[in-house]
């Protein structure tokens, strides 16, 4: 399998102008860094990279240093953090790169879909009451038997080396991306975002990241440590999200003790690509909100 390259996939890749490569907890880390101001780190979710922040980032690098790294296994992002593709192996490689970059504490961690449970994992380890935001946060196992078989299919698929191959032929259909997206998301979004995500769908390398981070992923021992996040968190779902769904949310923020769950109308699982304009104030919000407290 080939890996996506920067100067020949990467040449027209969302404000790519705030690239950058940095090489950190034995990871070659491609992040978008821009602005001044409290930091703020974006997450993608499972299968996305920086490019699903491409219209939050510059509007929201006006007020703040904002961060937004391809998560290892995902985009142009190279490497394997220690003990793989796991959510705290993921979690432990972010915390590696923010101090690589001088970030100590973050105003805010943000992140979408699973990007916000390794925003939670992430402030549980380091345990400074770090304020995160999420949106349609993916935080709690699929009911059911599907809790028991969706991690061992996905890892025997992973396993056959012919799967991502498939899978990325496949997404070079005409139209099947945007199939795809709709039907698995229940959002619609602009033609740069569909660009940006044919162009990781049919990468092959993109494509076993993806299936090895769920793959590894561990929602059970994840919902564990809900209970001991002592930061204040806030999520924002929508109620046209088919990849989600609301009540998996409303049991995490049960869990959460300082949880504020809201819920968008009209939009899908790609809220903040659909709304960039209500990701972006939403963000600010908490951010605000940081600022008014007590150092």
């Amino acid at each position: 399998m080939s890996a996506l390259r920067w100067e020949v996939e990467g040449r027209d890749w969302p404000n790519r102008a705030s690239s950058r490569f940095v090489d950190s907890g034995g990871l070659r880390w491609h992040v978008q860094v821009a602005g001044e101001g409290p930091a703020v780190v974006l997450l993608h979710g499972t299968g996305a990279a920086s490019h699903s922040w491409r219209d939050v980032l510059p509007d929201l690098a006006t007020t703040a240093t904002v961060i937004a790294p391809d998560l290892p296994g995902h985009g142009f992002t190279r490497g394997r953090p220690r003990g793989g593709l796991t959510l705290p192996g993921m979690a432990r490689a972010l915390g590696e790169l923010l101090g690589t970059l001088g970030v100590d504490g973050p105003a805010l961690l943000v992140g979408h879909s699973a990007g916000a449970a390794i925003a939670l994992q992430l402030a549980q380890d380091r345990d400074r009451g770090e304020r995160v935001l999420g949106f349609n946060p993916a935080l709690m196992p699929f009911p059911g038997l599907a809790a028991r078989l969706f991690p061992s299919l996905a890892k025997l698929l992973f396993l056959n080396p012919l799967v991502p191959r498939m899978m990325a032929g496949m997404a070079g259909w005409p139209g099947e991306v945007e199939r795809f997206l709709g039907r698995a998301t229940g959002s619609t979004i602009a033609a740069e975002g569909l660009a940006a995500y044919r162009t990781l769908f049919t990468n092959p390398d993109h494509c076993a990241g993806a299936m090895e981070m769920m793959a590894n992923w561990d929602l059970e021992a994840f919902g564990r440590i809900l209970p001991r996040i002592a930061g204040p968190v806030r999520l924002i779902h929508s109620d046209r999200d088919s990849a989600v769904p609301l009540d998996s949310v409303e049991r995490a923020a049960a869990l959460i003790p300082h949880a504020r769950l809201d819920v968008w109308p009209g939009l899908g699982h790609l809220a903040h690509e659909e709304r960039p304009d209500l990701a972006v104030a939403a963000i600010r919000e908490q951010v605000d909100t940081a600022r008014k407290e007590p150092a």
